[in-house]
């Protein structure tokens, strides 16, 4: 913990005697909080991980404040391993298990407000980390309820790093820092991010939770059209109206909102959404609720600004909600991972086939039209488990409790000289999160409705 204040070029001095009137005559602030729900599985899974790695320290930070502009810093979330340990929000925390299992969340406590010099000070003069500025953090002990887990100043931290350990790198780089790599560092991340596959019912619920914001986002899309066909950056409205309510419903978006018209639509991550919406042209968006959990939805829908699909439309979007069938329906337990891909490209493939588009369903050459994977893991990640062992995800078998995107798409390029001009600027992506249960999978996003005739009937419904 430093002790140089985080000042601004613009900030007023403070003289001597201001200094020490701000640190007198202020009334206690530690407040009794319950535990928080959460406690009880973060304390499981900190149990798991110290039982995968027996007799060895580990070390988890949360992530530290990310500079946006000059003295302007992001929002700041915290690393999700970290948060699926501890619950906690707070930066520059660190997680250490230490060789005999016992763990410590080491964090900045709360400013005091009668110490001597620049640590006295920084309730009312620093700017990233001020009670005054960004908010009050937990003291000690209300950490330690909340999360129900020891508590240290960071200021100890040194004295925990003491001999080898394993460390989450690329999160922290002080922590980086203090510690000599481990030649198992890898094999840490690759845990962490393993077991997380399997969702606990807690989890399960949340990404619920998500999803249904995630859905009430949609029809507020919907309700909001007109108004954004009739403003020159239409997708930015649209992106504004789904942002709106994930903020009020969660933490924030779970990823950057892709807000898609017309061609754009055929620029997987277009992110820019500085287009006009064009009534005859379709709006593919792709948004989701991040919970105040932490765990993110994952939607998309490609919907047809004048209500109703033209027949071109309605052909390249039908042959994406065949393919999304296909891969829905090869969602069991012990499937493998890749199989729902594989079962919605072969319907996307011999589609195209009939189309005239290629001369026959073989071979890859269909990728030309639907680059990216049909799905992917969804959690506190909206590519969760990214980390992990192609053998334990990408190769591995699903199981019951994992939750997944199926999302196929056709991405048909506006200058795509092999295509019918008539098909060219049309991109079409379903996207839907399911769970694996015992026996199948359960579509947690039914409240939106996938069928043409149906998107048809539901946005009529919605505009009144």
């Amino acid at each position: 913990m430093s002790d140089q204040l985080n000042t601004g070029s613009h900030d007023l001095p403070f003289s001597d005697a201001l200094a020490a009137f701000m640190t007198t005559g202020w009334e206690e602030s530690e407040t009794t909080h319950a535990p928080l729900p959460l406690a009880a599985y973060t304390a499981k899974r900190r149990a798991a991980l110290a039982q995968r790695f027996p007799g060895e320290r580990l070390v988890i930070p949360s992530g530290t404040l990310k500079v946006r502009s000059n003295d302007s810093d992001y929002r700041f979330r915290t690393h999700s391993a970290f948060s699926y340990l501890t619950a906690g929000r707070e930066p520059d925390d660190v997680l250490v298990i230490a060789p005999d299992g016992h763990a410590t969340l080491f964090t900045r406590p709360r400013s005091p407000r009668s110490a001597d010099g620049a640590a006295g000070q920084e309730f009312f003069r620093d700017r990233r980390y001020g009670e005054f500025w960004v908010g009050a953090r937990p003291t000690l002990a209300e950490a330690e309820t909340l999360y129900q887990i020891e508590c240290a100043p960071i200021g100890r931290l040194s004295e925990a790093l003491t001999g080898p350990a394993r460390v989450l790198r690329g999160v922290d780089d002080s922590v980086d820092a203090r510690v000599t790599p481990h030649e198992g560092d890898g094999e840490l991340a690759a845990f962490l991010s393993e077991t997380r596959l399997v969702k606990d019912e807690w989890e399960v619920a949340e990404l619920q939770h998500a999803v249904d914001a995630s859905v009430r986002g949609f029809e507020d899309v919907v309700r909001a059209l007109p108004q954004a066909l009739a403003h020159p950056r239409g997708e930015r409205y649209v992106e504004g109206v789904f942002g709106l309510r994930a903020r009020l419903e969660g933490n924030a978006t779970g990823y950057e909102t892709i807000a898609a018209s017309g061609a754009h639509a055929c620029v997987l991550h277009w992110i820019r959404n500085d287009g006009r919406l064009n009534r005859d042209e379709l709006l593919l968006l792709d948004a989701g609720v991040e919970t105040d959990e932490l765990y993110t939805a994952d939607i998309t829908r490609t919907l047809p600004l004048s209500g109703r699909f033209s027949p071109v439309q309605r052909q390249v979007y039908e042959l994406v909600y065949a393919a999304q069938e296909a891969g829905i329906a090869a969602l069991r337990p012990g499937a493998r991972f890749r199989d729902f891909h594989r079962a919605a490209m072969a319907v996307i493939a011999e589609g195209l086939r009939e189309w005239g588009v290629l001369p026959h369903a073989d071979g890859d050459l269909h990728r030309r039209y639907t680059l990216c994977s049909s799905g992917h893991m969804l959690g506190l990640d909206v590519h969760d488990c990214a980390k992990a062992r192609a053998s334990a995800y990408l190769d591995g078998v699903l199981e019951a409790g994992q939750v997944l995107t199926v999302e196929p798409g056709l991405y048909l390029q506006p200058d795509d000289l092999t295509l019918p001009p008539e098909l060219r600027g049309i991109g079409v992506r379903i996207e839907d999160d399911l769970v694996i249960t015992e026996h199948g999978a359960r579509l947690m996003s039914s409240g939106l409705p996938r069928h043409p005739d149906e998107i048809e009937s539901w946005m009529a419904a919605l505009s009144g």
